[in-house]
């Protein structure tokens, strides 16, 4: 049981909650500041004008609300902004998305009836989910469309999932005794107003880019078993003397994942060669393609941006991202901007093109492994069977250049694709959620990408008959993957079989583990 206090939520918070379905309760400290927040919020508003609560929303602010349809005016908001289209979210995206907010509310500075934060841990317990969709969010003044589905299933309407089904909102209330919310004064725009959507969004793709990683590294580690590469180009020696702390964390892993391979070369004690070396040609490469050589640094950045992105995230998650502000114990209303998406937007850029780079990387390794030109040791597309006659994993390789060309052409930048609407009241905006689900689309991509390499890998390791000779953890991977991925034996259609080995990598149980500190790196 999680129980939201005065503590910060962490990382291993969200993954413990989102996806081992941890229960969650508000604890009472908490509930006593948003009853706080709502009754000094009851009486300021009868004498002062406050946004939202006894007037109109956005361009309409300038019209006051008389205090008979204050409550009106709340379900007005929901119901009218309740616009979404496009694909529906995810349970799992959903969830992070109502974790987002629930913290944002518990902290009591949003004037609202503390049933709301009640009622919004019985759907997380329940693991009741508000049916969302991708499109509507312009990430100023939060993500309006998105939350009001949100807030719409909140009042007991529109429709949500549950028991991996969608259902109407009342036929799943009504069975479990849930009672909807009643609206007091400005629930309805509290629910709304903030960033939980393109938050939740981004920590769902913070999760799978780490995870997508440490794929990377666990087959590009299996590739460089297959060639029997040196060492040298992922020592600590060598990425020391590079400032940066994520190449040096991007060699370690490597240096621990490859400890004790027999199939990896010492570059120390192989020049002996050059004594009988007859021809000025040297028959081996003395050094290997960027694709594999430079992958501390081609991966090093992106696991520094990564750290960077999950402080923002973190920092999104315990702020008050809401419109006003209601600040009990200042007895002030504080009417601003904390809706306005642009850290998160910034990071959901800057992850998308880290997996756009990564989906490069996988896409040249596969080449280097299917050209026979280039590696020396696999027949073409490590094709088996009859040259010419078979094509072997031939088609394989179109499906992955073509999905890393929409990789790159999803590429431009939401964070500056800033459009005024609103009757121009929200002139600059964040496209914050946009720039979640477009990462999120990439990050896709990439495990389809990650899915046809992984399978050319095992099909190298099988045609060499090495696998008895992979490191532990490498040959640990191996095994599982050969359950789905069959020998080869004559060309078949690899369209199921791809779609196997993508579930496998995105589902695969990997539990979240913080990275170590990060320390200046001293060159030796």
């Amino acid at each position: 049981m999680y129980i939201f206090n005065d503590s910060k939520l962490t990382t291993q918070d969200i993954y413990e909650i989102v996806y081992r379905k941890r229960k969650v309760k508000v604890a009472d400290d908490s509930t006593s500041r948003v009853q706080k927040s709502f009754d000094f919020l009851m009486d300021h508003a009868k004498d002062n004008l406050v946004y939202g609560v006894n007037t109109g929303f956005g361009p309409m602010a300038q019209y006051m609300v008389p205090a008979e349809e204050s409550k009106q005016l709340q379900f007005n908001l929901i119901r009218s902004h309740s616009a979404g289209s496009g694909e529906i979210l995810s349970p799992n995206l959903t969830r992070t998305i109502l974790l987002a907010r629930l913290n944002s509310l518990a902290q009591g500075y949003s004037g609202i009836n503390p049933r709301t934060i009640e009622l919004l841990c019985e759907l997380l317990n329940h693991e009741i989910y508000p049916v969302i969709y991708a499109h509507g969010g312009v990430g100023a003044s939060g993500d309006l469309v998105q939350l009001s589905h949100v807030a719409l299933a909140l009042i007991g309407e529109g429709r949500v999932w549950y028991n991996g089904k969608i259902r109407s909102t009342p036929d799943v209330f009504g069975p479990l005794g849930i009672e909807p919310l009643k609206i007091d004064l400005r629930e309805g725009l509290a629910l709304i107003n903030g960033t939980a959507a393109m938050n939740g969004i981004g920590f769902s793709n913070y999760f799978a880019t780490k995870k997508l990683v440490d794929w990377v590294l666990v087959f590009s580690s299996m590739l460089y078993e297959v060639l029997g590469v040196f060492d040298d180009f992922y020592s600590t020696n060598l990425n020391d003397a590079k400032q940066h702390w994520g190449q040096s964390q991007i060699a370690r892993k490597l240096i621990n994942r490859l400890s004790g391979s027999t199939r990896v070369k010492t570059r120390a004690g192989n020049y002996e060669f050059l004594e009988d070396q007859q021809d000025e040609v040297l028959k081996s490469k003395m050094q290997e393609y960027y694709s594999i050589r430079c992958v501390p640094q081609i991966l090093g950045p992106i696991l520094d941006s990564l750290r960077d992105c999950e402080r923002t995230l973190v920092n999104e998650i315990n702020s008050v991202s809401d419109n006003p502000i209601i600040d009990f114990e200042a007895k002030q209303v504080f009417h601003g901007g904390n809706f306005h998406g642009d850290y998160v937007s910034f990071e959901m850029d800057k992850l998308k093109l880290s997996v756009i780079k990564l989906s490069v990387l996988v896409e040249r390794q596969l080449n280097y492994i299917f050209n026979s030109r280039l590696n020396g040791i696999l027949p073409p597309f490590i094709n088996q069977g009859i040259l010419g006659l078979n094509l072997g994993l031939q088609g394989t390789q179109f499906t992955a250049t073509s999905t890393v060309a929409e990789n790159r052409a999803l590429g431009g930048s939401l964070y500056i694709n800033s459009i005024p609407t609103n009757n121009d009241n929200q002139d600059v905006v964040s496209m914050g959620s946009n720039a979640a689900m477009m990462a999120q689309k990439v990050i896709h991509n990439t495990y389809e990408v990650l899915a046809v390499y992984s399978q050319a890998v095992i099909h190298a390791i099988d045609y060499l008959d090495i696998g008895d000779q992979l490191v532990t953890p490498n040959r640990r991977v191996y095994e599982e993957m050969k359950q789905i991925i069959p020998d080869w034996e004559k060309d078949i259609p690899y369209d199921d079989i791809l779609r196997n080995i993508k579930n496998y990598l995105w589902t695969a149980k990997r539990t979240y583990q913080p990275d170590p500190p990060r320390k200046e790196v001293v060159t030796q």
